[in-house]
Formats: C-alpha cells, structure tokens, sequence
C-alpha cells in the first residue's frame, strides 16, 4: 500500500483546536466564562428556550455534567432556568439579554483572534476552509456524520 501525502485529520486539526483554545481562554477569562459556559450560551443562541436536555445533547454533554455550568451561568444572571409549564419536572433554559450581550462579545474578540491564525491563508483558501469547516459542524452536529 503507498503511503498517503498528507497527514491524517486529527492529526491537522488537533493542533489547529488546541491554538484556537489558547486563543479563546483568556478571552472567557476576562468575560468570566468557562469553555462549557460559553458553549452552553452559543447552544442556546436566541431561541427563546431549551430543555435542559436537549441543551446537554446538542452541545454533546451529559446532562448532568452542565448542572454546575448552568448554576454558575444563572446565579450571574446570563441564563434562567424555569419550570417547563407542561412538565414541572423539566427545566427551560433561557438566555437573557446579560447572557446575550456576554457572549457576543466574547465571540466578537474570538473571531478577531482568529482571524490572526485565518491571515496565514491566502483570501479564498480561508473562505474555503470556513466554508468546509461550518459545513462539518453542522453535519457532525446533525448526526448526519
């Protein structure tokens, strides 16, 4: 068998993700966030609720693995968590205009550190690896991959 000419993905991409947390951390730090933190208030985007559930399954958590995250994100006041009006034993999870305005700006300086990274590619081959990248995600995300 010919040896292949490129590296394996995770290979290429593990280096990639662990630049881009670097980049991120003290990002959250300075906005009191923590990695899960603000995956939980991108999760829940401006939708205005989530069961507590389906949160934990679309961010890929064991449910009880955010508990802590969402206390912590409540207690600050960037999410609120109310009995499901249907079901009193299921929790809603919204996020609130201190949570929204938290996390926007927290990804705006993201994307801006990012974007040093995205600079070493030339203009159509960073398009192109957004493009692709966004596309996976939301495969990945789907459940289609």
């Amino acid at each position: 068998m010919a040896k292949s000419s490129r590296p394996d993905l995770a290979a290429m991409l593990v280096p990639i993700g662990r630049r881009l947390m670097a980049l991120e951390q003290p990002i959250l730090d300075a906005a009191g966030l923590s990695m899960w933190g603000y995956v939980v208030l991108l999760a829940l985007g401006d939708e205005p609720v989530r069961t507590q559930a389906a949160l934990a399954e679309m961010i890929g958590a064991d449910k009880t693995r955010i508990i802590a995250d969402l206390d912590e994100l409540q207690d600050r006041g960037m999410i609120t968590r109310n009995p499901d009006p249907d079901d009193r034993r299921v929790r809603l999870v919204a996020i609130t205009t201190k949570g929204r305005r938290t996390r926007d700006r927290a990804q705006t300086e993201i994307q801006q550190a990012e974007e040093q990274l995205l600079t070493a590619l030339p203009l159509a081959d960073r398009k192109a690896f957004l493009r692709c990248s966004q596309t996976l995600a939301e495969l990945i995300r789907s459940g289609d991959l």
